[in-house]
């Protein structure tokens, strides 16, 4: 039978990692976990007072240092920077309720206007007295209603393994105030597989270019007044484990 669930998820995660990607890969170790994330932005050279387009790369990976399967992640808060900004004036926007239940292709058909970013993720089940079972699913991002005001993703995946399961992940990307941050999403990481699955692996690529009248707009967006962009990290796993880190990806002001 076909499963729903509509929370955040590992999914959530792998969006995150890729906004907050740095130039050289950030490694982050407490005990036996390990936290690894790489990627970037093009172009690079930014306006030093104004936001341009930008298109975001990257992939987070789960891991452990004695090569058994990490604990199951719980919660990810990450803060961005104040020189970024979203945009979707103009965007076409998709709905929890039309992606439930439906397939990668289904949910890209569906609402082809409303995407923003495409990429992979992989997990693993454990179930007791069986080897472990590999998962994994396209992610497809969406542009999602607005919540308090702010911007949402929908971030969407469909798993086979142990059984079809669709993933329909609302991501808020909420405005804060606080020093170098402009931008604040919590994601509480939901059971998969009925708690025997993990989360270890995901890539995207974001970037979405259309006309609004008579302008070209940019979902992802930038600007470089002081060399840097940077973003801030924090992990928890269900054993009790808090990894935090902040990320620093440079760029050229113009």
């Amino acid at each position: 039978m076909r499963k729903t669930v509509l929370r955040a998820s590992a999914v959530a995660a792998v969006l995150l990692l890729a906004l907050a990607a740095s130039a050289l890969a950030l490694r982050l170790q407490v005990g036996n976990i390990v936290v690894t994330t790489d990627g970037g932005f093009s172009p690079t050279t930014l306006p030093k007072h104004e936001f341009a387009p930008i298109k975001l790369h990257g992939y987070g990976r789960i891991a452990t240092a004695d090569g058994t399967t990490p604990p199951i992640l719980e919660q990810i808060v990450l803060w961005f920077d104040k020189h970024g900004s979203v945009e979707t004036r103009g965007l076409p926007v998709c709905t929890p309720g039309k992606l439930a239940a439906t397939t990668t292709n289904q949910a890209r058909k569906l609402c082809p206007g409303a995407i923003v970013g495409t990429g992979f993720g992989k997990a693993v089940v454990n179930f007791p007295e069986q080897d472990p079972i590999p998962a994994s699913s396209p992610i497809t991002l969406f542009n999602g209603p607005k919540k308090n005001g702010n911007p949402t993703v929908l971030a969407h995946a469909h798993l086979t393994v142990p059984g079809p399961t669709t993933f329909v992940v609302p991501i808020e990307i909420q405005k804060v105030h606080d020093g170098r941050y402009g931008f604040k999403t919590v994601a509480q990481i939901p059971k998969i597989a009925g708690g025997a699955g993990t989360p270890i692996y995901g890539r995207l690529s974001i970037g979405r270019t259309w006309k609004y009248k008579g302008k070209t707009l940019s979902y992802a967006n930038a600007s470089c007044p002081d060399g840097r962009l940077q973003a801030k990290g924090q992990f928890r796993f269900k054993d009790g484990t808090f990894l935090e880190g902040t990320l620093f990806r440079p760029c050229t002001g113009k």
